[in-house]
């Protein structure tokens, strides 16, 4: 058995790709779901789950050849869809392009999609728009839909409602709710993503008393990276990394008092299901 981790920002401009692959599969983190926020995001997690073999093959890390065997045997899928944060950009065109995207093999899920209005980066009329658009694909495309939420539940669950019963799945994406939210959720049969977040003894204990009630048959472990670091890892780093999941695991499996092997078969099994089948 290996690790999954289903939720990583892996485009991002912080990571050195080949050194960040590398240390996941030397931790046994061997799947990665690279998440997705905009179009442009979209093509590059897509051009990385495609390129990843021939774009490390060159670096000059390596101590071994098993070295370059143990990336090459990384599996890679990604999201493809709008975040909230830039659903006032979204045209008619983003959703062709999305279209289109969505029939590669890569893309796993419809995603980061939902609603955040905490920050507001764009207004609530556009992400409500963008968030319908996206949930549309998904039930037309049998596709699942990775989510996003802050500030916004009521409304996110009114949406969810709606078309839960035509979705292919429904991935909470770091869940950091409360454990009534996580029960309405499950009420819906959402998977749901566990973070670092997990190992914030402040702001993580709302979610800590949450996932109490997470059975393991909905649990997804995930990362997030290069953010949510866990503040019980040390030393600290200044940016996490696929390599860390099994830490957050590690966290989980003493707040439920569960064999950390259980819950490694567990969350393995449902994101393979989900991403990698």
């Amino acid at each position: 058995m290996s690790w999954i981790d289903a939720g990583v920002n892996l485009t991002d401009a912080r990571f050195a790709l080949a050194e960040v692959l590398l240390r996941s599969a030397k931790a046994d983190v061997n799947h990665l779901l690279v998440i997705s926020s905009s179009i442009e995001e979209s093509e590059q997690a897509l051009a990385l789950c495609k390129q990843h073999k021939l774009g490390v093959s060159s670096a000059n890390i390596f101590e071994s050849e098993l070295d370059k065997q143990l990336i090459n045997n990384i599996k890679l899928a990604c999201t493809a869809g709008i975040h909230p944060h830039y659903a006032d950009q979204a045209t008619m065109q983003s959703w062709t392009k999305l279209n289109a995207l969505i029939t590669d093999k890569h893309i796993a899920a419809i995603g980061e999609c939902g609603l955040d209005f905490n920050r507001n980066f764009s207004s609530k009329s556009k992400q409500l728009y963008a968030f319908e658009q996206q949930l549309n694909i998904a039930v037309n495309n049998n596709m699942g839909v990775y989510l996003h939420e802050r500030d916004a539940f009521d409304e996110q669950m009114t949406l969810l409602e709606q078309y839960a019963p035509s979705l292919k799945f429904m991935v909470v994406h770091c869940f950091t709710g409360s454990a009534q939210q996580l029960k309405d959720y499950l009420s819906l049969g959402c998977y749901v993503g566990i973070t670092g977040w997990l190992c914030d003894a402040k702001r993580g204990m709302a979610l800590r008393e949450a996932v109490l009630e997470l059975p393991l048959s909905r649990l997804l472990l995930e990362t997030d990276a290069p953010y949510l670091f866990p503040k019980t890892l040390k030393p600290r780093k200044s940016k996490n990394e696929p390599c860390y999941l099994p830490h957050i695991a590690q966290a989980l499996s003493v707040i439920i008092n569960q064999d950390i092997s259980v819950i490694e078969k567990h969350a393995f099994e449902n994101a393979q299901a989900l991403f990698f089948s």
